[in-house]
């Protein structure tokens, strides 16, 4: 299959993509694709440029050169409400709004869905994520670690993304708690869904069918889960072999 081809075939695709921080460049000339239905993971150390790579793609930070496609279509140059509404959505590292209630956080994820759609999406929600049920009127801030993070993701899941980009879902977290919430993307998750998130847990490599190591706003390498396992890159960074 030709680049050209790949590009067109591509749920998201990035060319040369290039940002910063004022004067601070940060993104030398990214390219990325992830397919529909695809986990990839773009793991990577602490200011690797996972995060800001991330706000770019949702349109929180300008890109300054190259190209970035959804569905085939520039989208580089569009407000974030439009990558949005176009099926984008983007969970941070904090993820919810503590003061709000578990119910008002879920709502302002759909913000631009009709008040019978969020009604019939927030049911489903409460479904998959019965903790979040008993308590949907208690503030977020109540939550514990592991609560926020589901709460989080289902903030994102009310308006059914077609991708995804999650920011560091292992954050402040246990190891038991990655562990929840690795199953929980594992089963909430539509089969239509791609996620792109960025991690320097490498647990999460149980969940990727690919993924990018990003070093210094760099794509180091990039591969399928097997071969980044097998990466001697991967292996020394983060397995200390």
């Amino acid at each position: 299959m030709s680049a050209a081809e790949m590009n067109a075939a591509a749920l998201l695709s990035l060319r040369d993509v290039q940002t910063g921080y004022g004067a601070l460049q940060v993104l030398w000339g990214v390219d990325l694709e992830v397919m529909s239905g695809e986990t990839v993971l773009l793991l990577g150390a602490n200011s690797a440029g996972k995060s800001t790579l991330l706000r770019t793609l949702i349109g929180l930070l300008p890109c300054w050169r190259g190209e970035i496609a959804f569905e085939g279509e520039r989208i580089d140059r569009l407000a974030p409400d439009q990558r949005i509404r176009r099926g984008m959505a983007y969970m941070s590292e904090l993820g919810v709004f503590p003061t709000l209630s578990i119910d008002e956080n879920i709502a302002l994820g759909g913000y631009f869905l009709s008040d019978a759609q969020i009604r019939k999406r927030k049911e489903q929600l409460f479904a998959l994520f019965p903790d979040l049920a008993a308590k949907r009127r208690d503030a977020a801030g109540t939550l514990s670690g592991g609560q926020r993070k589901m709460l989080g993701i289902a903030k994102v899941l009310i308006s059914e993304p077609k991708l995804l980009l999650m920011d560091e879902p292992s954050s402040g977290l246990a190891p038991v708690f990655v562990k929840q919430v690795i199953e929980v993307l594992k089963t909430s998750i539509g089969a239509g869904t791609a996620l792109l998130i960025a991690e320097q847990n490498v647990a999460f490599l149980e969940l990727a069918d690919r993924g990018y190591l990003i070093d210094h706003g760099k794509v180091r390498l990039s591969g399928t889960r097997a071969e980044l396992e097998a990466s001697d890159a991967v292996r020394e960074t983060y397995f200390g072999l």
